[in-house]
């Protein structure tokens, strides 16, 4: 299994609105490096839900559902799409400026590269996030 990062704007599509859902397409990317890692993903693997521009916050857990596409946003081949579903609301958000404060997250990609829609993370730090979401916020 791998483990994932993915960045939506809430005010065009929220974690709220894929749990409405059920199941959701990720479709839209049109960065290459973020386009391939959608299509090293594979079903059941783990992503987090950030929601970026407002917020800046990872708060939800996604499971890959189905593998990449064609996109259906566009007749470009070039571009894919995945399918995800929701695993679960964090109990708390955990922001962009709490990993950037945090020296032990310094090596995200998210800390690194703010602009990547998406991005891979290592298990070891999925799993601290998740800790951290379950802690008080300093």
């Amino acid at each position: 299994m791998k483990y994932w990062l993915l960045k939506s704007e809430p005010d065009v599509y929220s974690f709220d609105d894929l749990i409405k859902q059920k199941i959701g397409t990720w479709d839209g990317v049109r960065n290459y490096t973020a386009r391939n890692n959608l299509k090293k993903m594979e079903e059941g693997d783990l992503a987090f839900f950030y929601h970026s521009n407002i917020g800046k916050e990872i708060v939800g857990i996604v499971k890959i559902v189905k593998e990449a596409f064609q996109d259906p946003s566009t007749d470009d081949h070039r571009w894919v799409a995945i399918e995800v579903s929701p695993v679960e609301k964090l109990k708390r958000t955990i922001t962009l400026k709490e990993l950037k404060e945090n020296s032990e997250m310094q090596h995200l990609e998210l800390v690194k590269f703010t602009r990547l829609s998406v991005m891979s993370i290592e298990k070891s730090d999925f799993e601290q996030i998740i800790k951290m979401s379950k802690e008080k916020a300093n």
